[in-house]
């Protein structure tokens, strides 16, 4: 039997496209599943029209199926899972053979997976996969990182079954490490404020505007032919035209408790612990935790009424308001998340083409957008490029934009509608354009209570200074 170009672990719906995905351009591939009633299964339906695909019942026979060095993809659980399955692999492999981490794993994970499996002479990768269900089975964004001398061993492969834009696939080398687990992590983080970001324009156009969900699948259908064409605007419009059974908006009757994996989390977490600004992102994530109290929140309906202004508005300036907040604001988190990848590659040594990352987002992954071929532009004109803000493109239109989006706010705030991703981004914008802060408000009041020192601005970067605030404070 002719040897597999690659194996996969995992098959589950994600894995399986993935697999046919390879099949379809031609390579062969051996497929393992810890419930082997999986492989049978898999192999009598999707599998069926293949004749190049191996069905294995034991690991032992798995690895033997595959070409030297083997290239092993596991498409499992993030978290201890793939540690049980790099334990069962190993002691199969030889010395340069490969293992393939395909899931959400976070990316400190995959740096100590990448080192163990070095110590041991195997190689290992961390991918991000984007895309899906769908992205997977016709072309996915694939964000390969990990031991860089296991890349050119399945660069065809990945490129071949990756998405394309302009003939280019979505598909590059990212970095050493869980480099390619961390760009997938901020891909994942500026989803979470890119789905926020939406939510909140619908409200404000539902329930601020009025507009019935006919009028707002049209009015996002003209919104993907312009500036805001995305796939996240392309599925939302489609969910608006969904009728129940009963001839009524499906969407009215899904419950507003919104669920998360964690790596908009992790996201988070980790731009708070590198000092970088990431609000918009990290007000996404509150707005999920805030939507799951959804039993205190309807007692707090009941509870606490406001008088607000009610009455007629002009649907098509606050259409064209809560637009321009829209496509702002989306400038805000992805300036934020380069922001953040910027520092990462600083902190870890990553040499991280932001141009590539941006092509690689451009098809396939789930944030795939026109906006990205900018991006692309940007970083390809300057790849120092220290803030998107800073980009003639981007700076040209959020300043276009800016009067809609404090219109969009200024509406939101009088009816009483949240909007905290917009009014978030917005924050960071007004912050990031003031050369003066009141920190030094701040920096006195921690010298003042806690001798904490300060700076002068008259004085040299550098050099700190305590003052006896409460003693001059009484005279």
């Amino acid at each position: 039997m002719q040897k597999a170009d690659i194996g996969l672990i995992g098959l589950a719906v994600m894995g399986q496209n993935l697999v046919l995905n390879m099949l379809d351009h031609g390579f062969r591939v051996a497929v393992f599943n810890r419930t082997t009633s999986k492989v049978d299964e898999f192999l009598a339906g999707p599998g069926k029209a293949y004749d190049n695909v191996h069905g294995c019942h034991s690991v032992e026979q798995f690895v033997a199926s595959l070409k030297s060095p083997r290239k092993i993809m596991l498409m499992v659980k993030a978290g201890a899972v793939v540690d049980e399955f790099i334990d069962l692999v190993l002691p199969h492999l030889d010395k340069g053979d490969i293992i393939i981490d395909g899931g959400n794993s976070l990316y400190v994970d995959t740096e100590r997976r990448v080192k163990r499996c070095q110590q041991q002479g195997m190689r290992y990768l961390g991918v991000g996969v984007s895309g899906g269900e769908e992205g997977a089975r016709f072309g996915p964004s694939l964000m390969p990182g990990g031991d860089k001398s296991a890349w050119p061993e399945v660069k065809n492969i990945f490129q071949a079954i990756a998405a394309k834009v302009d003939g280019e696939p979505c598909c590059q080398w990212v970095g050493e490490g869980g480099a390619g687990h961390y760009v997938k992590m901020v891909h994942n983080g500026i989803e979470y404020g890119d789905m926020q970001l939406i939510c909140e324009a619908y409200q404000l156009l539902r329930e601020g505007a009025g507009l019935s969900v006919d009028q707002l699948a049209q009015t996002f259908d003209e919104w993907n032919k312009g500036l805001l064409d995305s796939y996240l605007i392309e599925i939302t419009r489609d969910i608006f035209k969904v009728k129940d059974s009963d001839g009524q908006p499906l969407l009215d009757k899904i419950l507003d408790t919104a669920g998360q994996k964690g790596t908009g989390t992790w996201t988070g977490i980790n731009a708070l612990e590198m000092g970088v600004p990431l609000t918009l992102i990290g007000e996404a994530v509150f707005a999920r935790c805030l939507s799951a109290i959804k039993d205190s929140r309807v007692k707090a309906a009941k509870t606490i009424s406001l008088d607000l202004p009610a009455g007629k508005v002009d649907q098509q300036q606050i259409s064209a308001a809560v637009h321009d907040a829209l496509y702002a604001s989306k400038i805000i988190s992805y300036a934020q998340g380069f922001m953040l990848m910027r520092r990462a590659a600083k902190e870890y040594g990553w040499q991280l083409n932001y141009g590539d990352i941006a092509l690689m987002w451009r098809g396939g992954c789930i944030i795939r957008s026109r906006f990205l071929g900018e991006i692309k532009q940007a970083y390809s004109k300057n790849p120092e490029l220290e803030n998107l803000l800073l980009d003639d493109f981007f700076k040209k239109a959020i300043l276009q934009s800016q009067q809609g989006w404090r219109r969009a706010l200024s509406f939101a705030i009088e009816r009483g509608i949240p909007a905290p991703a917009f009014s978030s981004a917005l924050a960071f914008f007004d912050g990031y354009r003031s050369a003066t802060l009141p920190a030094n408000l701040l920096q006195a009041q921690r010298d003042y209570f806690g001798a904490h020192t300060y700076e002068r601005i008259d004085r040299p970067r550098g050099e700190f200074f305590h003052t006896d605030w409460i003693s001059l404070a009484k005279h």
